[in-house]
């Protein structure tokens, strides 16, 4: 049995990253991880950046080995995580990897005014998995300074959305 496809998702805060996520899992019939949804349920509250990153570890050792095993059992495996940094996407592909399976990164190029615009749209609509009451512009602006869009060195097999 062949393994299945790792597909993840990159893209600034308020993106459209879990809305392109649940789409690739549908249309490829893929399990389906969302970060967010396991950090609302799990963690014992987050109300700062180091919290979101504590929570976050110990939520990727906990799925690291599901994620490994799906893709070696054939199934695909879409990721909705902040796949923000050279380091985050060197973490999802390093799953492909340990499992033999082929990967995908899926890249939201959307500006920064934009997805402040959804952001704040967001906010009203409260969806599950926020794990923040909302956001702040300021918030916003100081998350985005750590992104790094995806580079070809990195070596993903990479598709672009505008």
């Amino acid at each position: 049995m062949s393994p299945g496809t790792l597909h993840f998702i990159s893209g600034r805060l308020a993106a459209g990253k879990t809305t392109l996520a649940r789409k690739i899992a549908t249309e490829n019939r893929a399990v389906f991880f969302c970060e967010d949804v396991w950090l609302s349920r799990l963690s014992d509250g987050i109300s700062s950046f180091e919290d979101y990153l504590k929570w976050s570890r110990r939520c990727r050792s906990v799925m690291e080995p599901l994620i490994v095993d799906t893709l070696r059992a054939g199934a695909s495996v879409v990721l909705d995580f902040a796949g923000n940094t050279v380091r985050e996407r060197a973490w999802a592909k390093g799953l492909s990897v340990q499992a033999g399976s082929p990967h995908h990164l899926h890249f939201l190029d959307v500006s920064e005014d934009e997805c402040l615009h959804r952001l704040l749209d967001r906010n009203a609509r409260q969806p599950e998995g926020l794990y923040f009451a909302s956001t702040t512009e300021e918030e916003f602006r100081s998350i985005c300074k750590w992104f790094q869009p995806p580079h070809p060195d990195e070596g993903l097999m990479i598709t672009t959305y505008h």
